[in-house]
């Protein structure tokens, strides 16, 4: 892309409706919405996409339990509402999650318990998720004695990172340019038209482009880029809270998920976790440093496995950690005593001096509120800044997604290739959807998929990863786009660079069509 004359100005079109900075979910949601409302659009991330907070989560759709201690009523309600679209939306990565929730009556007491589940299940219309009701815990499960009684509740589970993935995939589809690893290193107003300049990070160049808007997506650097490359004053503040994740070899074989009380009034979470694994998480931690530099600290593993020490028979150590991550939320800062207590809301600014060119920062939000956030954002700067469109995206599937069930889809897999394991058939089914059929394509065996790298990775997912998602690295394809870097020991490291590298030296460009 090479700089716009300044003519543009004087009366030529400029190059987008709308620039995103920010390739994270609710940069991803935003690019998809406008896109689908006919807008021109460009987003711009400075690394690889939901590289950060939205790839950092407890992998969770939900209302948010706990947010009704904390009188969040229409947040959860609105999350709820949330939950049921995104269940329609996207099959393959979110699904269904049940959790059970351990008495422990000198924590809350079992009416309290009971009223915030009625109202969890009556908040909203249910569709797809069964009631909560009390539950009595086996002699021979998985808790420690003394813990009989307990309560279970319907939430959902979602691929994080693959949600965000497939959000910039439907933008692209729907002409939107999506441009990972590009740096917004200057932006400013010329009359009714921004010019935003910005830096490839893989070739050094400098490009810069007209638009008639900018949103300002970038999460816990909203208020970085608004100060710096943007060079304006932010209008609200961010209170950035580190939340902290461990992953442990699997400590029990049921598919529900536990919800554990602790002392300090916090929960932590247990969920199964890429069929061998269990997800230990969150913490709630100030933070005031680097987002780009966060890290689990000792003091938030000694935390975790404390809280899951006191609830499960199978004792955890250090030495059983297989890995952990860290991840900064950027949440509105409203002088809540503790991070736990500050708001998971979501709030944009919309600043349009008049004959001047919109501007829209995000702040705040979650994972769930992701779709109806972006729809909000674009409704209001659609309005503001006279674009065109109407919002469309509650019904929309995300790609992939064309399917009526996961075991139907599996099913069909299977039928259509009969040579292919099962677990790995599971597995495609639940990270691409109807996608894996366009890397599938018209194999008639196992070799036909290509050099097996280990772990079940094949050349031709690393090259439909290459050319259709943006993958540009062995971390975005083990960590980002699969897990698969939790098998990182059977997978050929040094193979899978080196085709990563041929498909980019080639010149591989990601298409819109996405191999389907």
């Amino acid at each position: 892309m090479t700089d716009t004359p300044a003519k543009l100005l004087q009366g030529g079109q400029p190059d987008y409706d709308l620039v995103v900075i920010g390739g994270g979910v609710n940069g991803c949601g935003i690019a998809m919405d406008a896109a689908g409302r006919g807008l021109k659009i460009l987003l711009l991330e400075m690394n690889d996409l939901g590289s950060a907070t939205s790839s950092s989560s407890s992998k969770l759709i939900h209302g948010g339990l706990r947010y009704l201690e904390f009188y969040e009523f229409r947040l959860v309600r609105e999350a709820l509402k949330e939950r049921e679209t995104l269940l329609s939306n996207a099959p393959h990565i979110i699904w269904p999650l049940r959790f059970r929730l351990p008495h422990r009556p000198h924590l809350r007491p079992a009416w309290m318990i009971r009223i915030g589940l009625f109202l969890y299940d009556h908040l909203a219309r249910r569709k797809r998720l069964a009631g909560s009701h009390g539950i009595r815990f086996a002699a021979q499960g998985p808790l420690v004695e003394g813990i009989h009684r307990g309560f279970e509740y319907a939430d959902g589970w979602v691929d994080d990172a693959r949600l965000v993935v497939l959000c910039a995939m439907a933008a692209a589809q729907r002409g939107a340019i999506i441009q990972p690893r590009c740096q917004v290193i200057a932006a400013a107003r010329e009359g009714n038209l921004w010019r935003v300049h910005y830096r490839d990070n893989n070739t050094g160049k400098q490009h810069s482009v007209i638009s008639r808007t900018l949103v300002n997506a970038a999460g816990p650097w909203v208020s970085q880029v608004l100060q710096g490359p943007l060079a304006q004053t932010n209008p609200e503040r961010i209170r950035m809270v580190k939340g902290s994740h461990l992953v442990v070899p699997r400590l029990y074989t049921g598919e529900e998920a536990y919800i554990l009380q602790n002392d300090d009034g916090r929960i932590v979470f247990v969920i199964p976790y890429e069929n061998d694994f269990s997800l230990i998480g969150t913490t709630d931690v100030d933070y005031h440093g680097d987002p780009s530099a966060v890290v689990i600290s000792d003091e938030e593993i000694d935390y975790l496995l404390s809280v899951v020490n006191q609830h499960f028979r199978q004792p955890l150590s250090r030495d059983a950690i297989v890995w952990d991550f860290a991840g900064v939320r950027p949440l509105m800062d409203e002088a809540a005593q503790s991070a736990q207590k500050a708001s998971r809301d979501y709030r944009f600014v919309i600043d349009a001096p008049v004959g001047q060119a919109a501007l829209l920062s995000v702040f705040g939000g979650k994972i769930t509120t992701y779709r109806k956030l972006a729809e909000a954002a674009m409704n209001s700067l659609c309005r503001q800044a006279d674009l065109d469109g109407q919002a469309w995206t509650a019904s929309a599937r995300l790609p992939g997604g064309n399917f009526d069930t996961p075991t139907a889809l599996l099913n069909e897999l299977q039928q259509r290739y009969p040579w292919l394991d099962s677990a790995l058939a599971q597995r495609y089914v639940r990270t691409y959807g109807t996608l894996c059929i366009g890397f599938l394509g018209q194999s008639w065996q196992i070799e036909d998929l290509g050099e097996h790298l280990g772990a079940g990775l094949y050349a031709c997912e690393v090259t439909y990863l290459v050319q259709h998602e943006w993958a540009q690295t062995s971390e975005d394809i083990l960590w980002r786009r699969t897990k698969l870097g939790l098998h990182q020991a059977q997978i050929n490291l040094q193979a899978l660079q080196r085709l990563i590298t041929q498909l980019r030296t080639r010149g591989t460009q990601v298409t819109a069509d996405n191999g389907v």
